[in-house]
């Protein structure tokens, strides 16, 4: 896949993107959460879909499978993160009041309250300290898989991509275990989460023209036959 390949799917995907490389075009930006008052309701919004088990498997299937890259030259510097998308709301804050319910934020956008369920080990949380923000696949992993080669800009809108299911808040216990690790050394302990978790790296991968490994492809597999 080229470096243009992964702006490829239509207005949306690239009005999304474009929010991430110029943060502060604030009318893009309100379309996601409105702009953070002293103690504001924001608006919930869910996480992006990813496509379709079957669609998944043809992704899956297009993805160059080699060894991974050299580590030399990573620093999570590379990978800018997280930027400002509107106001004083930071891509960290816009994934915390997508994915909580009734979160409420003070004028520096930061989540005072609110309630969030945890993806990967179904844990609850009303404090958004307990929380991280997981790059569903990791910027060393994407590193080791072709990032290595681009564009700080490509690395920027990667770090910080709302437009797909890259971003995901999640215990912060169980983001540290999976560290970066791909899904043949880590997977969610919610079982029932790994069809949507495949779906979703197997995505993110073929959006941005990434490599996978053997056993890598072999582990994303056996999760997509977990998909009803």
């Amino acid at each position: 896949m080229t470096t243009s390949a992964w702006w490829r799917r239509g207005a949306t995907t690239v009005a999304a993107l474009t929010l991430v490389l110029a943060p502060t075009a604030a009318p893009a930006a309100a379309a996601a959460v409105p702009p953070a008052t002293s103690a504001a309701t924001a608006q919930h919004r869910q996480l992006p879909e990813p496509p379709p088990a079957d669609q998944a498997r043809t992704e899956l299937d297009e993805l160059v499978v080699e060894a991974p890259h050299s580590m030399e030259g990573y620093s999570r510097d590379r990978f800018p993160h997280w930027v400002q998308q509107y106001g004083t709301c930071d891509t960290r804050e816009v994934v915390l009041a997508r994915d909580g319910q009734d979160v409420v934020q003070d004028d520096q956008c930061r989540a005072v309250s609110g309630t969030w369920v945890s993806p990967y080990d179904d844990k609850t949380f009303t404090d958004a300290k307990a929380l991280d923000i997981d790059h569903l696949v990791p910027l060393a992993a994407s590193w080791r898989a072709g990032a290595d080669t681009w564009t700080t800009d490509k690395r920027r809108a990667f770090a910080n991509d709302l437009a797909h299911s890259q971003l995901v808040a999640v215990s912060a216990a169980s983001n540290r275990a999976k560290a970066d690790k791909g899904p043949d050394a880590w997977r969610p302990p919610l079982r029932s989460y790994w069809c949507t978790y495949s779906r979703a790296w197997t995505d993110i991968k073929h959006l941005y023209g990434l490599t996978v490994t053997e056993s890598e492809k072999t582990a994303l597999v056996e999760m997509l036959d977990t998909c009803a």
